[in-house]
C-alpha cells in the first residue's frame, strides 16, 4: 500500500485538525489606498478618464468591500484624479457600507430608476463626462450596454475599453502581505490533503471524500469550507475536471484530488496523485513523467522570461517521453498553469502566446497534467511565487508514487 494512504478514518483525523488562521494578518487600510494610488497613476499614463469596478475580486481588491454580482448593478467609480464613489441600490447602501474597508459616498438608485444613467451621472459630477471609461473586464455585458445607452441618451461622448491595463497590472504582482496569505491557504490545503488520503478505503464515494474535505478545511479555519472540490478514481482520473457520474475507489485505482480554500479571499489550488494500493510500472513511468514534466517547468521561471516559456519547457519535456505532440492525448491537453491570488484563475497564464515578462511578485500554479483517456490521469498541482532570484515553491511538490507526502523521505 501506498506510504500514507488509506488506515484511518474521518472521525479521526479531523479530531487532529486545529485552526490555521489565528494569527492571519489581513490587508491593511494603508495597502488598499495604495492600490487605489497606482491603479489612478496608471490610468492618468494611459489616459483613462475613470475606472469602473464591479462587483466582485477587483472591486474587492481595490477597496476591500466584498460583493457578488447580480442583475443589480454594485460597483464603484474610480476617477483618474480624485475619490472613488460606490455605485449601489438604495436599499442595500447601509449593509454596503457595513463591508467597505475604503469608506467613501454611495450613489444610490431606486429599482424605477435606471442606474446607468446614475453612473453617468457621476462621471459628470466628477468631470470624467469625457475620454475614456475603463471598464472592469469581469463586467456583465448587460452593465456595459446600458453604460453605453446612457451616454448616449445623454449625448456624452464615451469610449469605454476594457480595465485590463489596469487591474491586471496591478493584481498579477502580489505584495508581501498577499504572499502570506496565499501561503497560509496553501499549507492549510497540504493539511487537508494529507488528511484525507488516510481515509481513503474501498468502496468510498467521491462525495463522501469532497464532504470531509469540506469539514477538514472548516477545522482548519477557512469559514466557508472548500473553494471548490473535484475527487476522480481510476479511469475517471483521465478527465481534468470530472466526470458526469463518478466512480467508487477500487484497489489500485489512481486517486486524484484537487481541491482548496480561501484566506481572507486568497485562494490555495493543489492537486494529489497517487495509487490507492500498488501502483503498476505504467502508473509510476507516467507519474514520474508528470513529476519531471513539473520541474523544467518550475526551473524555466527565470525573471523577465515570458510565461510562455514556462510551458513550452513543460511541453518539450513531454514530447520527448513520446506525449503530444501539442496538446494531443496522450499528453498534456490544456495550459500548464494560471495566475493565482483573489480569483483562483487570474493573470498572467503558463501558456504559449503569453508573453508577459516574469517579474517578482507574480504567484502561479505549476500542473501539466498527463492524460491518458481510458486508463488514467496524473496532476501534481502546486504554486509557487517569484523572487527576484527566481520561483519559489508555496507547496513543496509530491515527494514520490510511493510517498507521496513525503513520510519516510
Amino acid at each position: 500500500m501506498t506510504i500514507g494512504i488509506g488506515g484511518s478514518t474521518a472521525k479521526i483525523e479531523l479530531n487532529k485538525l486545529t485552526n490555521m488562521v489565528t494569527d492571519v494578518i489581513p490587508i491593511s487600510l494603508g495597502e488598499y489606498q495604495q492600490r487605489i494610488g497606482k491603479a489612478q497613476q496608471l490610468m492618468r499614463e494611459q489616459n483613462i478618464s475613470a475606472l469602473y469596478l464591479n462587483a466582485g475580486t477587483n472591486l474587492t481588491y481595490f477597496t476591500g468591500t466584498t460583493w457578488y454580482s447580480s442583475e443589480r448593478l454594485v460597483g464603484a467609480i474610480l476617477p483618474a484624479q480624485g475619490d472613488l464613489v460606490y455605485v449601489a441600490p438604495w436599499f442595500e447602501v447601509s449593509t454596503l457600507s457595513g463591508f467597505m474597508q475604503i469608506k467613501s459616498e454611495v450613489a444610490s438608485w431606486h429599482e424605477h430608476e435606471s442606474p446607468y444613467q446614475l453612473v453617468i451621472d457621476v462621471l459628470k459630477k466628477n468631470n470624467c463626462a469625457q475620454g475614456t471609461i475603463a471598464v472592469d473586464e469581469s463586467t456583465a455585458f448587460f452593465v456595459v450596454d446600458g453604460m453605453i445607452n446612457a451616454a448616449k441618451d445623454q449625448k456624452i461622448t464615451l469610449a469605454f475599453t476594457s480595465s485590463k491595463g489596469i487591474t491586471a497590472s496591478c493584481r498579477m504582482i502580489k505584495t508581501a502581505s498577499e504572499i502570506a496569505l496565499l501561503q497560509r491557504a496553501k499549507e492549510m490545503t497540504m493539511v487537508v490533503h494529507r488528511a484525507v488520503a488516510k481515509i481513503l478505503t474501498v468502496g468510498i464515494t467521491t462525495s463522501q471524500v469532497t464532504d470531509f474535505i469540506n469539514k477538514a478545511h472548516m477545522k482548519l479555519g477557512a469559514t466557508k469550507g472548500s473553494s471548490f472540490c473535484i475527487v476522480l478514481f481510476g479511469q475517471d482520473t483521465a478527465y481534468p475536471h470530472g466526470v458526469k457520474e463518478p466512480k467508487t475507489l477500487d484497489t489500485n485505482d489512481m486517486v486524484l484530488i484537487d481541491t482548496g480554500c480561501l484566506v481572507q479571499g486568497y485562494n490555495s489550488d493543489i492537486t494529489r496523485s497517487y495509487v490507492f494500493g500498488e501502483a503498476t510500472q505504467k502508473q509510476r513511468t507516467v507519474w514520474l513523467h508528470e513529476k519531471m514534466a513539473q520541474l523544467h517547468g518550475f526551473e524555466a521561471a527565470q525573471i523577465s522570461s515570458p510565461c510562455e516559456a514556462i510551458d513550452i519547457a513543460a511541453r518539450n519535456y513531454l514530447q520527448t517521453q513520446g506525449y503530444g505532440p501539442d496538446y494531443q492525448v496522450p499528453g498534456l491537453p490544456h495550459r500548464t498553469g494560471h495566475g493565482v491570488g483573489l480569483d483562483i484563475h487570474e493573470w498572467p497564464y503558463l501558456v504559449r502566446g503569453d508573453k508577459t515578462l516574469l517579474a517578482a511578485g507574480m504567484c502561479f500554479s505549476n500542473e501539466p497534467m498527463l492524460c491518458l483517456y481510458g486508463e488514467f490521469g496524473v496532476r501534481l498541482e502546486d504554486h509557487f511565487y517569484m523572487t527576484t532570484s527566481g520561483p519559489k515553491w508555496f507547496s513543496e511538490p509530491a515527494h514520490s508514487i510511493d510517498d507521496p507526502f513525503g513520510y519516510e523521505a
